[in-house]
């Protein structure tokens, strides 16, 4: 009341006062128009900003799906899991590659490839990447040099293979187990587990045996792996598969896992430590070079292995392994058959523990023979399988 007997009508929404009651419900409604737009629109724009959150999250997980998937068959390339062909079909592309460049002739083509499928008919290596000697040329080497070695072991007769046409860049591990396999077959203690392994077995063929010690049950994790087939594939294989092979075979060897560095820089000193007391445990003595009867040691690390064939100590206890790469072709390593008296061919060898800086580093080393009973025990286990690791 304004005390003139006047009514006055204030909005409850804006606090305007008027005279009028039918002017203040007009004006109310336009509050509530108002209102009602400006809710409308705030839950437009927030269904509109759901939906394309929800598109953005689906086209994430759908780049995130790719990414994956191109991942899973790079990995599969990489370790040779893609069904692209083995050791066979490898050869032959590349020998046509050969041929297409003009570096093999079409009759050399056919030889080689009537030589290789005769070779894997039989399932035996052919020996075109085979060199021997090495060991007997450093044990005279060894014997001449008086500078600065003190004490020097090696295993006794071993072969260096190289990976060839049909397994460059994924055969490495096969060519490794060749070489351990050579120096066995020369050492009378594993004449009878290797009684029906008496020639170097070809890659196709240790594949082959591979499959067959998973199927008498080693390993059955890491046959997983591999969908338990490794023949006809470019399969990289590690300390694992090397482990079953020669278990299978009755041939007694360990993991041992050097699963950290031990030393300064990365290094893993306690590897070469072990590599020492490997050699020199039962061969000890004042001889400065000892071809010990000691087979050669499988050394394994990411996305390459190497065969330990000996090690140095230095006047100054330095030690350093003497590894065979099969990396290395066998023009290379038959300069270590015309050893120079300044032994510079031996970088090709020596790694110092300052060589040695992968994280982690696996050995597998042969101790000699199992009975049947000791083979089906670590049968058994191997489906457990846990390598021992140095702390």
């Amino acid at each position: 009341d304004t005390g003139n007997g006047e009514q006055l009508y204030e909005c409850p929404m804006c606090s305007l006062t008027c005279t009028n009651i039918r002017i203040l419900e007009e004006h109310v409604d336009l509050h509530l128009e108002e209102r009602n737009f400006s809710e409308g629109g705030n839950i437009r724009d927030l269904e509109l900003a759901q939906r394309l959150q929800t598109e953005e999250d689906k086209w994430q997980r759908s780049e995130e799906e790719k990414r994956e998937r191109e991942e899973f068959k790079k990995l599969q390339r990489q370790y040779g899991l893609d069904n692209s062909g083995g050791y066979k079909q490898q050869f032959l592309k590349n020998m046509e590659r050969e041929v297409d460049r003009g570096r093999m002739q079409p009759f050399d083509y056919h030889k080689r490839k009537a030589d290789m499928m005769e070779c894997l008919a039989f399932g035996i290596d052919d020996g075109k990447t085979k060199t021997s000697g090495v060991i007997e040329a450093l044990c005279k080497y060894y014997q001449d040099e008086n500078k600065d070695v003190r004490h020097v072991w090696l295993s006794t007769g071993v072969d260096h293979f190289h990976s060839s046409l049909g397994d460059r860049g994924w055969g490495c591990g096969y060519r490794n187990f060749q070489m351990l396999l050579s120096s066995l077959l020369q050492n009378s203690l594993y004449n009878d587990c290797l009684r029906d392994t008496t020639l170097i077995p070809s890659v196709p063929k240790i594949q082959s045996m591979i499959e067959d010690a998973w199927r008498e049950g080693f390993d059955p994790h890491g046959a997983s792996h591999f969908n338990n087939r490794l023949h006809g594939s470019k399969a990289w294989i590690g300390a694992c598969e090397i482990y079953s092979l020669l278990t299978s075979l009755r041939i007694k060897c360990q993991i041992i896992d050097f699963h950290k560095p031990t030393g300064p820089m990365g290094t893993h000193p306690r590897l070469f430590e072990w590599v020492l007391r490997y050699y020199s445990a039962d061969n000890e003595g004042g001889a400065k070079v000892v071809c010990t009867s000691k087979p050669p040691i499988y050394l394994q690390h990411q996305g390459h292995s190497h065969t330990v064939v000996g090690i140095e100590e230095k006047k100054n206890k330095t030690l350093c392994l003497l590894l065979f790469d099969p990396g290395c072709p066998a023009q290379e390593m038959q300069k270590l058959l015309k050893q120079n008296s300044d032994g510079t061919s031996l970088k090709l060898l020596r790694k110092f523990v300052g060589s040695l800086k992968e994280k982690q580093y696996q050995i597998v080393a042969v101790d000699g023979v199992l009975s049947l009973e000791e083979k089906a025990a670590r049968c058994h286990a191997s489906q457990v399988l846990t390598s021992e690791k140095i702390p």
